[in-house]
Order: structure tokens, then sequence, then C-alpha cells
């Protein structure tokens, strides 16, 4: 459209002509958006708001009375507010160049006055707050005539032929050395150390390799041996086996042999032993028996003969009275006294006849009686004399 004008995104459209800008300003300040401008009777210019550079080497004396060559860019630009467009549109609309030039200007200044009152090494050490410095003594000034300053950064420094920041630095460069040089004798020992350790464990590593070649060698061997030896032990253990069995089968033959002939010998020998010891046992019983028989009839035979004797005894013993000269003082009396003096008598023999009797064995005969003639006819074993059962008169028999 005719007489409408729109400033680029990084400019600034100064206005003149008609009424005043803000703050009494000789233009009207627009940016961001597009205004109609009436030819003849408006003017516009543009300002640039995008970021300038400008490059500052100057030479230095510091508070040690050393020259310094210093070299440093500042990066800046006009500001975005209305006042800053308004005072750089001033100073620097017809020749935007100069604003580089100024700026160079200033902050060589500022540069020049802050170096003198550092010295060497706090300039080569603290180069940021010697920036900061700068910028903060320039930034009032800077901002008169509109502009900011993004950055300052310083370039480079240099004493020139001195040699001052050289030998400054010569302790720090020994010390680097020296550290360079331990980190390279560092580095070589544990290279050296590497291989070493590589070389050991490449050893070890062929030991263990051929150890375990000869385990597996020894192992082939032996598994080819134990092949070998396979069938003869084969054929050993199966021998082995069959003589064992062979051996069990002999002691079992042996046992049946053994209980055979005991079934065979020994069990009818110790049942004839006892058969026998049985009939022995039996017929010393019946021996006994017979023996403890007979003597009872002995002495129930001599019993009965002694009874039947008895009356003879008596009358042998009254025979012995027959011439004797008796004098009986109680009549009567006194003879029965008599008589039954001479029956004592001979109860008191047959009674120690039974008791010599009773002492012998069954097997012996009756033994004669001392004083007793008559019993010499009997015998024990029949218990009857030489007359069977008569008895022998004597010469005093009373018959």
């Amino acid at each position: 459209m005719f007489g409408y004008r729109v400033p680029a995104p990084d400019e600034a459209m100064l206005i003149s002509g008609g009424r005043r800008g803000l703050g009494g300003a000789p233009f009207r300040v627009v940016t961001g958006h597009g205004k109609f401008v009436l030819p003849v009777f408006r003017k516009t210019r543009f300002l640039t708001l995008s970021m300038c550079e400008a490059e500052v080497t100057e030479t230095c004396v510091t508070r040690q009375g050393i020259s310094l060559h210093v070299r440093a860019v500042i990066a800046f630009k006009v500001g975005n507010d209305t006042e800053s467009i308004i005072n750089a549109g001033q100073r620097f609309l017809s020749d935007q160049e100069q604003m580089s030039v100024l700026t160079g200007r200033i902050f060589a200044g500022h540069l020049r006055s802050i170096i003198g009152s550092m010295t060497v090494e706090e300039i080569v050490t603290e180069r940021q707050k010697l920036a900061a410095e700068v910028l903060d003594t320039s930034k009032i000034e800077m901002a008169k005539i509109g502009l900011i300053v993004d950055s300052l950064q310083i370039q480079s420094i240099d004493d020139g032929d001195t040699g001052y920041i050289e030998a400054m630095s010569a302790p720090h460069k020994a010390a680097i050395q020296r550290q360079a040089q331990i980190a390279q004798a560092q580095a070589t020992q544990a290279s050296v150390e590497a291989e070493q350790v590589a070389a050991r464990n490449q050893a070890e590593y062929a030991r263990q390799t051929a150890i375990v070649r000869a385990e597996y060698s020894a192992e082939v061997d032996r598994a080819q041996a134990q092949a070998a030896q396979a069938g003869p032990l084969a054929q050993a253990h199966a021998q082995q086996e069959v003589l064992a069995a062979q051996t069990e089968l002999a002691q079992r033959a042996a046992k049946l042999r053994q209980q055979q002939l005991v079934a065979e010998i020994v069990k009818p020998a110790e049942a004839e032993a006892e058969r026998i010891r049985v009939l022995a046992i039996a017929e010393a019983e019946r021996m006994k028996i017979q023996a403890a028989a007979a003597a009872s009839y002995d002495r129930v035979a001599l019993d009965r003969m002694l009874i039947d004797q008895l009356p003879l005894i008596v009358k042998e013993a009254a025979g012995g009275l027959a011439g004797a000269n008796v004098n009986v003082l109680n009549g009567a009396d006194g003879l029965g006294e008599i008589a039954a003096g001479l029956v004592a008598q001979g109860l008191t023999i047959l009674d120690s006849v039974r008791q010599n009797l009773n002492g012998q064995n069954a097997d012996g005969g009756a033994e004669k009686v001392k004083g007793l003639p008559e019993l010499q006819g009997y015998s024990s074993t029949s218990g009857k004399g030489a007359g069977e059962g008569e008895r022998e008169d004597g010469p005093g028999d009373a018959r």
C-alpha cells in the first residue's frame, strides 16, 4: 500500500515530521508493526537492533609496571526500549558504523584503567574478574548512548619480549612437566606391569593348557589301558565268580553231607545210646524194685521165722533153769515174774535180730544169729530152712 511502511524484526523505524515523539524526541519510534507514513510530509529512517561486535587491541601497563598487550572482543547492541533507541538514533542514525568504533574506544579506556590496578598474576589467572569489572564500569556510560553489552571476552594477554608471563609459568611448566614425566613413568610402569601380567597370564594359560593336555592324554591312556584290561579282567571276574559259586556249592554239599551223616549215623547212635540208657535205667529200676521186694520178702520171712522160733527160744531159756535151784519167795506171783522175765528176754533178742537184718542189703542171706544155733538152717534168699518150713526138735523139746 502506498505510504505504509513496516520495519524489519531487527530494526526500529524512526518517523520524523509532524508531532514529536515520546519525551519530546524529534521522531516517533515504531518497532514490531507497520505505520502509515504520508509522503513528503513524513520521513522515515531505520536503526538496526541487531548484534554488533567491536574488537579492542590495547597496550596496558599493570600495577607492577609491566606492559601487556591485551586483545578483547565486545558484543553489544542498541537497547530494545524506546529510550535506548532514541539515544542511539540521535547519535548513530546517520553513521551506524560509529557504534563499534565508539564502543571500542570506551572499552579500551576502561580496560587500561582496570588493568593498571591489577598485577600480571591476577590478570592471567582471573580473566573473568577482569571482564566483569570492565563491564561494570562501562555499563552506565554505554547506557547513556543507548547501547547494552551482552558479553566481553579477553582473547589474549601478551607481555611481548619481557618474558614475565613465561617466567611466571615456568614453575607451573616444570611442575606440569614433572607431572607429565611422572605420569609417563607411571604409564610406562603400568604398561610394563601390564605386559608382565599378560606374559604371566599367557604362561599360566600355557601351563594350564599343558596340564589339561597331559591330563587328557593320561585319561586317554588310562581309558585305553582299562579297555585293554577289560577283557582279561572280565574273564578273571567270571572265573572268580565261577570259583566262588563252586566253593559255595562245595560248602553246601559238605553241609548237606554233614547233615546226612548226622541223620544217618549220629542221630541213630544217639537214639541207640538213649535207648540203652533208658533200658539200663529201667533194668536198674527193675533190679532195685526186685531187690527191695526180695528184701521185703526176706524180712517178712525172717519175722515169720522168728515168731515161729520165739516159743523155742523161750523154751531154751527156760530149759536153762531146769536143774537150777530156784527159790520162789512170792509163791505164784514169783513164778509169774520169772515167766514174764523169760518172755521179755526172748522179745529183746527178737528185736536185736530185726535191727541187724535191716542194716544188710537185699542180696545178702540171713546171717547166723550168735547164740541161736537153731537158726542156721534158714536161707536169706528163699526164706526157708533145710526142712522147708519144718522145725528141728531140740533135745529139750517139750512136745
